[in-house]
């Protein structure tokens, strides 16, 4: 059997279980290492071997790391890569950990690539119902908030984007007064 076979017995079997919870955003989601827990009985069965290798890459003065998957059989392999960005700071961090954030996020983009994993929810536990609108959302709550929301867009954990969809998945509205505080938050 080629290798590419292999990897379409994989792509069509795998099951990686969102096994991690999001406080602050209220979702599931897998981690890098929810994916290797659950691939590998199946690089076992098609005897593969996953490697998998990281670059430090210096983008316009900022650190990404270079995550490189290669899936081989010996003979041939099979290539996909991915990258995340270090964050400046994180609180509670050290440099070291930063590093290892950065890794194991860009590592699961390339294993999610590979594998076919997409970081969709499943269909079967959405709430597929339309958020009922209660208006705008009240300024007094968006300021309380927008701090918090401001030290995630600078640290490039979530996107302006991500906390208005946030915001809109509770029903409301967001002012472009609002979305402009928020995209204040972006770095040039």
């Amino acid at each position: 059997m080629s290798i590419t076979s292999k990897l379409v017995n994989i792509q069509t079997t795998l099951k990686a279980p969102k096994g991690q919870f999001n406080n602050f955003g209220k979702y599931k989601y897998r981690s890098c290492e929810d994916i290797l827990e659950a691939v590998k009985p199946l690089l076992k069965e098609n005897e593969l071997v996953l490697l998998l290798t990281d670059t430090i890459e210096a983008i316009d003065g900022r650190h990404y790391i270079h995550a490189t998957v290669r899936l081989t059989d010996g003979e041939q392999e099979i290539i996909t890569s991915a990258y995340a960005r270090e964050s400046l700071t994180k609180k509670g961090m050290d440099d070291s950990q930063i590093t290892g954030t950065a890794s194991s996020y860009a590592r699961k983009y390339a294993l999610a690539g590979l594998f076919l994993l997409d970081d969709t929810k499943d269909a079967d536990t959405m709430d597929n119902s339309e958020p009922k609108a209660k208006g705008e959302y009240p300024d007094a709550e968006f300021q309380k908030n927008k701090e918090a929301w401001g030290k995630l867009i600078e640290s490039d954990k979530y996107t302006v984007t991500d906390i208005v969809g946030k915001i809109e998945a509770k029903g409301y509205k967001i002012s472009a007064y609002h979305k402009s505080q928020l995209e204040g938050f972006v770095r040039g």
